[in-house]
């Protein structure tokens, strides 16, 4: 048995199918996070069933890449229940979605999701009545507090798998209907294709002008569609598109009339809070503080913990050395091997563990997209669409799922641009070498100046790139979710599942480059990539056995901070580079070559050609800025 879970963005979809499928997928708070869809077997009454969660959709007329996902899975794919997740605080726009999921002759279930919501808003729903009216099961859930979800479950396996198409009670305008019954019987005979859809659904769509649909149909049909087409607008006196939409938004506004009622709202504290957060002036004031505290919190906990594993590590490396020989072979590969396990026990995970909580909690609570919506003016000011800060913020924990979530944005010229952004933003691997090295031996004042420094040559750089690819960006569409409670389960989970990532991949691959190098330097095969990196480190002014550690940086950026510990000898960095070099190294690895992991999904989002100018972009940018931070450091006296 297969179950698609299908919805409107943030109605809760993930969340069902977290609490369901164990946590696979990430629950974030932003439309568009889930580009890729998500499969999961589950143990459903005794049986193996698999369920799958689809990105989010207003309309089966898809408008982005992921609604586009979402559309041809529904249309091309074999599914035995449709569970359509609707946010019942907001009931009559989720029913337009539902009106067209009717159309598609699958079995459907309707969960009510978010009933405690609606109860807030002053709206309760008769969920027997809306369920004769729709003719489907309907099942009230709290997915969030795992309500309800067991008797939604079992109501697919009670569901009768024969289609159920529109019921009469729920027919559009008669003229339409005549419209519509006309054209679905010419294409009733005439569907070939083996996934056949059903022919009133055709209709619908190609009165719709959907290209995907119209595909489908027979060419020789093509005039015939038009004057159906021109027949409905020429009734209404309005395109057949639009005809269509209102006749949808009405029937949902009436279904919603007929199962809803609506009393005064009970008053809540969320939103004198959200006023507050929101403010043209003060929201931008708790903003930057709420982020300082971040930035001081993460720098805390690390500066805390990292000297005193680290000195462990180093006792241990010593007491080896006394028992091994100190320049053979033996020891040369345990203390390579040591000093990556170090790095990544010891450097890394004290500041990657609370950014990581932190960012979590913003997530759950509901505050990131707040500050989406502040930062609208701020990209527009770039040239590009307000909802690109999604992809940016992303950025922070990843850079990855940063590049993939452009898909959100319907302009190829956008999601080129937000790529870009995407891959300047300094990530979670970047963080710890600004905080294991400048916040660490300088002080956290440097570290957030670098900071400072990347939002200003991200919007020099969304600039120049808009100016050069010139396209007007309309105003923002974001879907703002209520404030949440965030649980500890989820969040502990979501930590866990992005901490996994590091451990799983990044660790082995630092344990791996310690000791390559560790085997470079024995066999002097790092000296000679130092020399073909040579007129680079000299032009910034670093050390020459740098160079290794920057090959290291394009696997993983924290491997580069690693790597250099080992290439110098030591962990005690400032005792062997200046104040300056530390800054520039530091300036350098931010922004230059995303990591193979990057690269690759830069590849699949906006082809080769792009990806590699967005590579030699940032290296040149690295090199560019770096040569500019040395230049002022010197002129500012700063050894």
């Amino acid at each position: 048995m297969t179950m698609a879970l299908v919805g409107q963005p943030n109605c809760g979809k993930s969340t069902l199918f977290n609490s369901v499928a164990g946590y696979r997928s990430i629950t974030a708070n932003f439309p568009g996070v889930t580009v890729h869809y998500t499969r999961s077997r589950i143990l459903l009454d005794g049986s193996i069933a698999e369920l799958i969660d689809l990105p989010g959709i207003y309309s089966l007329t898809a408008s982005s890449p992921a609604e586009s996902a979402t559309r041809d899975f529904l249309l091309n794919e074999e599914v035995d229940v449709v569970i359509n997740v609707i946010d019942a605080s907001v009931l009559s726009r989720s029913l337009e979605l539902t009106l067209q999921l009717l159309e598609l002759g699958v079995p459907l279930v309707v969960c009510l999701n978010m009933t405690d919501e609606a109860h807030r808003k002053g709206i309760r729903i008769n969920p027997l009545r809306l369920s004769k009216e729709l003719g489907v099961p309907i099942t009230e859930t709290i997915a969030a507090e795992g309500v309800g979800i067991h008797a939604l479950f079992q109501s697919t396996i009670e569901l009768n798998r024969d289609s159920r198409p529109l019921r009469a009670g729920l027919s559009y305008h008669r003229d339409t209907e005549s419209v519509i019954d006309d054209l679905a019987s010419l294409l009733e005979n005439t569907l070939t294709d083996q996934n056949q859809l059903p022919a009133r659904l055709v209709a619908i769509k190609v009165l719709e002008g959907d290209e995907c649909c119209l595909s489908r149909s027979p060419v020789h049909l093509r005039q015939q569609i038009e004057d159906a087409r021109l027949r409905l607008a020429e009734n209404r006196g309005k395109p057949a598109d639009e005809v269509i939409e209102s006749e949808r938004h009405a029937l949902s506004m009436q279904l919603f009339e007929s199962v809803a009622e609506i009393s005064k709202p009970p008053h809540d504290i969320r939103e004198r809070i959200d006023a507050w957060l929101t403010h043209k002036v003060w929201g931008y004031v708790i903003m930057l503080t709420l982020l300082a505290g971040f930035f001081s919190l993460v720098y805390g906990v690390g500066t805390f913990l990292e000297p005193q594993i680290l000195s462990l590590f180093e006792g241990g490396i010593a007491s080896i050395g006394k028992t091994l020989d100190p320049n053979g072979l033996g020891f040369v590969a345990v203390k390579g091997i040591l000093q990556g396990l170090a790095g990544g026990i010891a450097i890394v995970l004290p500041y990657l563990l609370p950014f990581l909580l932190g960012m979590a909690i913003l997530e759950d609570v509901g505050y990131l997209p707040r500050v989406a919506f502040l930062m609208d003016a701020f990209m527009h000011r770039m040239g590009l669409h307000g909802i690109a800060i999604v992809p940016a913020i992303l950025g922070y924990g990843c850079n990855v799922p940063a590049v993939m979530a452009t898909r959100i944005l319907t302009s190829p010229r956008d999601r080129f641009i937000a790529s870009v952004i995407a891959t300047l933003i300094p990530c979670s691997a970047r963080m710890t070498v600004i905080f294991g090295l400048v916040a660490f031996y300088i002080g956290p004042l440097w570290a957030l100046m670098i900071y400072a420094l990347n939002i200003l040559v991200i919007a020099f750089s969304g600039k120049i790139l808009s100016s050069i690819m010139p396209e007007s960006s309309p105003g923002m569409i974001l879907e703002v979710p209520p404030y949440h409670l965030p649980k500890l389960e989820i969040i502990f989970r979501k930590t866990w599942l992005r901490l996994r990532e590091f451990i799983v991949v990044a660790w082995p691959l630092l344990i791996a480059g310690s000791l390559l190098l560790s085997m470079g330097t024995y066999y002097r095969w790092d000296a000679a990539i130092n020399r073909l990196l040579t007129p680079l480190i000299s032009l910034l002014g670093l050390p020459e056995v740098v160079g290794t550690t920057l090959i290291f940086g394009v696997l993983r950026k924290e491997l580069s901070m690693i790597m250099l510990f080992q290439a110098l000898g030591t962990s005690h960095v400032i005792s062997v580079m200046s104040m300056s070099q530390i800054v520039v190294f530091t300036l350098f690895v931010t922004f230059y070559i995303p990591c193979v992991a990057t690269m690759a999904a830069l590849f699949r989002e906006v082809g080769w050609k792009l990806a590699l100018s967005v590579a030699a972009y940032s290296l040149a940018a690295a090199t560019v800025i770096g040569l500019i931070g040395r230049w002022v450091l010197l002129a500012m006296g700063v050894s």
